[in-house]
């Protein structure tokens, strides 16, 4: 499928994505390069400094590499495989691809529960919730951004315990909750938003994968709704019974 020059999208935007998903399907495994820029300006009908531009949009991602006199590099590593099940924990999840795992705290805070977030915990729309933005990270990669909403008056504190632990679940463990189930898990990808490109660390027009997703207590009481961004290129799901 051609290039759209009337789409509103930039060029070479465009050509990232196309490389970016070609890379994804493994069509240039074999050689562990891209072709050369001249091929790739031929294949695309652009010229080679559109091509250029994607290429440094893929370098600042950490998908490919420029080596003098060998071309470009393809360095994405192997995409973390999260699994989705009855009991889904990122950490432990992710935990056993990586060396090393962390959760970060960006920002928190009370409010009143809009009419999506009320729906989804089970609440009256304007109850209180608490609001936790967080990011997971993979070996120093991030890996995920949520923001989280959790009933205020069952989770006093929970902002305080995850910016300690980094985790979740010891969060939810310090508020009473010792295991808890996912009951929901709807999956759709879009672009990356501004947010996205900065804290993913990605290049405008990245694609990401977006999860919500509600747990709940052992008597099926929800107790959390987050909604989690991915970068596709760095992350797959695998759903399992």
């Amino acid at each position: 499928m051609g290039l759209q020059k009337q789409k509103g999208v930039a060029l070479w935007r465009q050509i990232s994505d196309r490389i970016r998903a070609n890379i994804a399907a493994g069509l240039y495994d074999a050689s562990g390069k891209l072709p050369a820029e001249k091929l790739l300006a031929e294949e695309f009908s652009v010229n080679r400094h559109t091509v250029r531009a994607a290429l440094a949009a893929l370098a600042e991602e950490g998908i490919v590499r420029a080596v003098q006199g060998v071309g470009t590099i393809i360095e994405r590593r192997d995409k973390f495989d999260f699994p989705i099940a009855l009991r889904t924990r990122l950490t432990e999840g992710i935990g056993a691809q990586a060396r090393e795992v962390e959760g970060l705290l960006l920002a928190s805070a009370v409010e009143a529960a809009s009419s999506e977030t009320a729906r989804r915990l089970g609440l009256e729309p304007g109850a209180e919730v608490i609001r936790l933005d967080g990011i997971r990270k993979a070996d120093g990669r991030p890996v995920s951004r949520s923001t989280m909403w959790f009933p205020a008056d069952r989770f006093a504190g929970i902002d305080r315990a995850f910016a300690q632990t980094g985790s979740i679940t010891q969060a939810l463990a310090a508020c009473g909750i010792d295991d808890y189930l996912r009951d929901l898990t709807e999956i759709s990808a879009t672009h990356a938003e501004p947010d996205d490109v900065v804290e993913l660390r990605l290049t405008p027009g990245a694609i990401v994968l977006v999860t919500r997703a509600v747990n709940t207590d052992l008597q099926g009481r929800p107790i959390q709704y987050a909604m989690t961004r991915f970068p596709a290129d760095r992350v797959q799901f695998t759903v399992r019974s």
